[in-house]
């Protein structure tokens, strides 16, 4: 015999060692198991002669699916999924457009007039002018902050302000805070007008039009900053002091008072002014050129599925908004949503992970978090916070903050905040498209509720909460929001300008003949 078998039997403890040895020539299958009763005694089987005896089913165990699994299973293979048939979804809804309308891809197909584009590039160049117009004003009062420090020190000046002091700073501040609001109200007003009356074409004009809102939110922040660290300046008491960031200290008031601080918050990716950032050490030129070949793939991308795609269907939805056929226009919204969801995240991930890194690395800027994981949203709240970082900074930081110290509640502040934010988004669509007809200001109005009940999902315990909130979260994104606003901002503008206008005015003359 080749085999040889042993077997011993362990009775007083109540258990048994079994231990069976296969010597063989052939394969063998061998298991270890585990006596928890015999001191770490291992049992060997050599499973070669009974293969169909094995317990497959040794343990109580739930399903992976249940709610009761002891860990959630990783969906990383759905996500690869759900990619594809994006993808693959909306390249065959492409072909079929190409096939019904042909090729719409032209190189030389636009409507750039001359003026638009010598307009838009003059006011490129003139709007950052308001940026040194406040300059000038902190200058000033920069210079006489540094006369009624010295003047303070020279009679053994106190560790907090006297009422005079005190009344002459305010006075002070509210001479600086009216010539900066009148210079941010031209800024903004002065150059909205001309985008209005004077750019026609909607793309040139939102790009100017956004280019006016970014300088004028910086114009507010470096005035609100310095106001504040002015007030430091002049009255340093050792509570106010200590509240300033230990950053700041590099650069103290009044020394950030410079061109070359000013210049360097002009270009910097953020709106939010500080004398200091943290700053990288060199800059990665390849890193650069890759963040820039990124920008212009996407780019082309966004235009191709625009034109390809996007166009034809708004273009068939307006006899369907002409005529309020309801079904039709529900249709046509959810068909323009998936493509209008491609384009958003292409044009997301151009500007805030291309464009921007691209930009802080010439700049050398450090904190690049110019957005977190907003598609993890568990609300609006959420989804707000997260997904355009500057924006958020600005509002939590000039606007919510302030109002809470000034004793305001959270809602209240709040309401605030997207009544602002509302405004901006008005302008930012409505003047480009020369029609200011309220679909965005109310858009972003109506978040307020939609936050409110939302936060019941966030504050859920267990991941229901947080999935049903997510859920309600894309729904009113991709459907609701984005293409019901293309929608009716498109038809205004074909109502104004296009084929709806001439369809109009041929009623109106059938009608009068």
């Amino acid at each position: 015999m080749d085999s040889a078998t042993t077997t011993s039997v362990e009775t007083p403890s109540g258990t048994a060692t079994l231990r069976r040895s296969y010597v063989t020539n052939g394969p063998t299958a061998a298991v270890t198991v585990q006596n928890g009763h015999g001191g770490g005694e291992k049992k060997t089987f050599a499973l070669k002669k009974y293969r169909h005896v094995t317990a497959v089913h040794s343990e109580s165990r739930p399903s992976t699916l249940s709610h009761d699994a002891s860990a959630p299973p990783s969906f990383i293979g759905f996500r690869n999924l759900m990619v594809i048939v994006l993808v693959v979804g909306n390249l065959r809804l492409v072909i079929e457009n190409m096939q019904k309308y042909g090729n719409l891809i032209c190189l030389t197909c636009h409507d750039f007039r001359r003026k638009d584009v010598i307009i838009g590039f003059l006011l490129y160049i003139l709007v950052p002018c308001h940026l040194f117009i406040a300059y000038s004003f902190e200058w000033y009062a920069a210079k006489q902050a540094r006369i009624s420090r010295a003047q303070s020190v020279s009679k053994g000046g106190s560790t907090s302000p006297t009422e005079d002091q005190q009344a002459k700073f305010e006075s002070t501040w509210r001479s600086i805070r009216r010539a900066h609001l009148f210079n941010a109200t031209v800024a903004l007003a002065f150059h909205s007008w001309v985008v209005y009356f004077h750019i026609f074409h909607p793309l040139i004009g939102t790009i100017t039009e956004l280019h006016v809102i970014i300088v004028y939110m910086k114009v507010v922040s470096y005035a609100l900053t310095n106001r504040d660290l002015r007030h430091a300046y002049l009255h340093p008491v050792k509570g106010e002091l200590a509240v300033l960031p230990e950053l700041y200290a590099q650069c103290p008031y009044p020394q950030n008072i410079t061109m070359s601080n000013l210049t360097y918050f002009w270009w910097a990716p953020t709106l939010v002014y500080q004398p200091v950032y943290p700053r990288s050490e060199n800059i990665r030129w390849l890193f650069v050129f890759k963040r820039l070949g990124e920008v212009v793939c996407l780019s082309v991308f966004i235009w191709f599925c625009s034109a390809q795609y996007a166009a034809p269907v708004l273009w068939n939805s307006l006899d369907k908004i002409d005529h309020l056929d309801l079904v039709s226009i529900v249709e046509r919204l959810l068909k323009l949503s998936t493509i209008s969801l491609v384009i958003w995240l292409a044009g997301f991930f151009a500007l805030f992970q291309s464009a921007l890194n691209a930009l802080a690395e010439i700049m050398r800027f450090g904190d690049r978090a110019f957005y977190d994981d907003w598609w993890n949203s568990a609300g609006l709240g959420d989804y707000w916070r997260l997904w355009n970082k500057p924006v958020y900074q600005f509002m939590k930081r000039h606007i919510f903050s302030p109002l809470i110290g000034r004793g305001w509640k959270m809602k209240s502040a709040s309401v605030a905040v997207f009544f602002v934010s509302a405004v901006l988004h008005e302008l930012l669509v409505g003047i480009p498209t020369k029609n200011i007809i309220g679909v965005a200001f109310m858009g972003m109005i109506i978040q307020i509720p939609l936050i409110w009940i939302t936060r019941v999902f966030e504050k859920m315990k267990g991941p229901n909460g947080r999935l049903i909130g997510n859920c309600i979260f894309w729904v009113s994104f991709t459907i609701l929001g984005q293409p019901f606003a293309a929608l009716i901002y498109f038809y205004a503008w074909q109502a104004k300008y296009g084929s709806v206008a001439k369809t109009m005015a041929l009623n109106r003359r059938s009608a009068l003949g």
